[in-house]
């Protein structure tokens, strides 16, 4: 059991958000543009994940840091991260590489 709760921006066609939940991860939902206001509302000031899946979405990351510097910013996509993102990401998966119960697994566990 974790008290873990994880905000997720973009569509999640593999379900990472579904395999988070079978851990006990409390998740919210982004759907559209990440900025300061959605992340408010999906609860990223005391959320300990952020899990982006749209890389046009990257300056989410900033936004989210900014607000919740102990989050971890997690990048689940197979398009590449824009090089000004590379720097604050915790962790960037290739979809294709590893599943979304394998990811969700190491998430829980993590640091």
């Amino acid at each position: 059991m974790t008290d873990l709760s994880a905000v997720v921006a973009g569509p999640d066609v593999e379900d990472l958000a579904g395999e988070l939940e079978t851990h006990d991860v409390t998740v919210s939902h982004i759907d559209g543009a990440v900025t300061g206001g959605t992340l408010e509302d999906a609860g990223i000031d005391d959320a300990a994940l952020f899990v982006l899946t749209d890389t046009a979405e990257a300056t989410g990351i900033a936004v989210a840091k900014e607000r919740n510097p102990e989050v971890r910013a997690v990048v689940y996509a197979a398009e590449s991260l824009p090089e000004f993102a590379r720097g604050q990401v915790d962790l960037a998966v290739d979809p294709e590489l590893l599943s979304a119960e394998v990811v969700a697994d190491e998430l829980v566990a993590g640091p």
